[in-house]
């Protein structure tokens, strides 16, 4: 079965914030739609107003026909305590049409009225959501992801890579007629994201998903809805990612040009109103000061010149008032940061010398490697490979069962890691920014955190109900916050806007400090200038 979905004059918002008004949105088989715009914009909200787990403040949404089934697949951060098997269940939705189906079969047995209908509903949707064969295709789409465990292993017991590739075989077992996807690219590693793009360029079904992986985005989506927060519009640009940008690049230049064409000739016009008045108000003045009582010709004159002015004024504003309003385009908030710069370190940042970590059946190792001052490396490799087991040993925070690390002197370091874990406990996040910061005093926090897009609701809050992104920028505030002279980054595009991941490689180009990289971005592997590239694989290292 092939599904249609249609939304018509959507609208929804946050409390008392309104996110978009009037959004009409075709799904059909075959579109791959992407939605873009800021944090907070909006995107997964309309994600969960399609999949009806959110009712629409206005709108409405349907199915074509009404028994098409409909995928939402959410970032889930939080792992629940369930088997692999039972959370790919869950996901391909054959789990919830299994209960259904058994649902059905007992009041089948009981004699309930309408039994039948819904035994055969019940069996068509488990059958079209692949429950007949779930288990086998389960174990080939484990093997060929290389998920390495058994598919009754417990998913909060899975590393971040196999996490990872647990999600990745929920999107690829399912069946659904409409796929909606938030964030799929996430903690993807390059094979991931090759098989993720090959799995939705081969989908027949209508796909909306939210991604902020640019070369994803590029490779993928025929059509791009943008929600554009400040202005409280939608905007539906047909093509690709890079038609898109290309297009509301020449939108926003136009709208840019004709509110100036506007403003110009505006205040053109209201300066010539204001010029004629004055003449106006002088020559009554002159008339009345100058003339005779008995030169009436005269005076007659001088009024008539005041009359013709006051004509020409009211012309003038009539002219202004019949201008057409153009309002002037809003600039969206923008991150700017920049990454504080200590002093230099020593001309060796980091050494590893006979490095070797044994974890289970991983081993890392034996790894020799140096750092020296104003290295820019990017790191790359699979997921579960041991990069960030790299960068623990690099800095000292991992004890090793071989071999020796070290820390040059002076060397001051910042990090984001992979699980912003330094923002993820129950202080507010002004304690927990206190703690790296002590220097800064609670009101200079506020102020840099603001700049960061995290306001007076977010600081008292306990750090741990941030959103991912809230988290990332956080941890990007405190890089501003701090001087560092090695800057460490693991996956940081992870749940950043697109703005904010453009403002990051900004910074980054200026910062001039030594630079260690994890990113399976590429685009930012491209835009980021690098000295020197480091594979990983299998707890092995490659230098080229």
């Amino acid at each position: 079965m092939s599904g249609t979905l249609i939304a018509k004059e959507l609208a929804a918002g946050h409390g008392d914030r309104a996110l978009f008004s009037g959004l009409d949105l075709v799904v059909a088989p075959g579109d791959v739609v992407g939605l873009v715009g800021v944090n907070g914009a909006g995107k997964s909200t309309l994600l969960r107003l399609l999949a009806g787990l959110d009712t629409a403040e206005h709108g409405t949404v349907r199915l074509t026909p009404a028994t098409a089934t409909v995928g939402y697949l959410p970032q889930e951060p939080d792992r629940r305590d369930e088997s692999v098997k039972d959370f790919l269940a869950r996901r391909t939705g054959v789990a919830a049409a299994q209960q259904a189906l058994d649902d059905a079969t007992q009041a089948l047995v009981d004699g309930a009225p309408g039994a039948d209908d819904a035994y055969a509903v019940g069996l068509e949707r488990w059958l079209a959501l692949g429950g007949a064969d779930l288990d086998e295709r389960a174990e080939e789409a484990a093997a060929a992801l290389g998920l390495g465990v058994g598919l009754d292993q417990r998913m909060p017991a899975l590393s971040g890579g196999q996490a990872a590739r647990a999600g990745l075989a929920s999107l690829l077992l399912s069946r659904y007629d409409v796929f909606l996807l938030d964030e799929p690219t996430n903690d993807l590693d390059l094979d991931g994201l090759e098989r993720l793009e090959k799995f939705v360029g081969s989908l027949r079904s209508g796909t909306v998903l939210v991604s902020h992986d640019r070369e994803f985005l590029a490779r993928t989506v025929t059509r791009v809805v943008e929600l554009d927060l400040a202005q409280q519009q939608v905007a539906v640009y047909g093509g690709g990612y890079e038609a898109y940008l290309e297009e509301r690049a020449t939108a926003r230049r136009h709208a840019r040009e004709e509110y100036e064409e506007y403003a110009d000739t505006k205040a053109g016009l209201e300066a010539r109103a204001r010029t004629q008045r004055g003449w106006m108000d002088k020559g009554t003045r002159n008339a009345l000061r100058k003339a005779p009582d008995n030169d009436k010709i005269a005076r007659r004159a001088r009024a008539e010149s005041s009359e013709k002015q006051a004509a020409k004024a009211r012309q003038t504003e009539r002219m202004i008032e019949r201008l057409e309003t153009v309002e002037e385009p809003r600039k969206e908030w923008e991150l700017r940061m920049s990454i504080a710069s200590a002093p230099r370190s020593g001309a060796v940042v980091a050494t590893l010398s006979g490095a070797a970590v044994a974890r289970g059946d991983f081993r890392f190792g034996p790894v020799d490697l140096q750092i020296d001052w104003a290295d820019r490396v990017a790191i790359t490799g699979p997921n579960g490979s041991g990069k960030s087991t790299l960068l623990a040993a690099l800095l000292g925070r991992l004890p090793l069962d071989e071999g020796r690390a070290a820390l040059g002197p002076g060397v001051l370091v910042g990090e984001v890691d992979q699980a912003r874990a330094h923002f993820r406990g129950g202080e507010s996040l002004l304690d927990a920014f206190r703690a790296p910061a002590p220097d800064l005093d609670p009101a200079a926090i506020r102020t840099l955190l603001a700049k960061f897009g995290l306001k007076a609701g977010h600081v008292t809050r306990p750090a741990a109900t941030l959103s991912p992104g809230e988290r990332t920028r956080a941890a990007l505030a405190l890089l501003q916050a701090r001087g560092v002279n090695l800057l460490v980054l693991d996956e940081p595009t992870n749940h950043l806007d697109l703005p904010a991941i453009e403002q990051l490689e900004a910074a980054l180009a200026e910062y001039r400090g030594t630079l260690l990289l994890v990113t399976h971005d590429r685009r930012m592997l491209d835009a980021v200038h690098t000295t020197r590239r480091i594979a990983v694989a299998g707890g092995r290292i490659t230098e080229s």
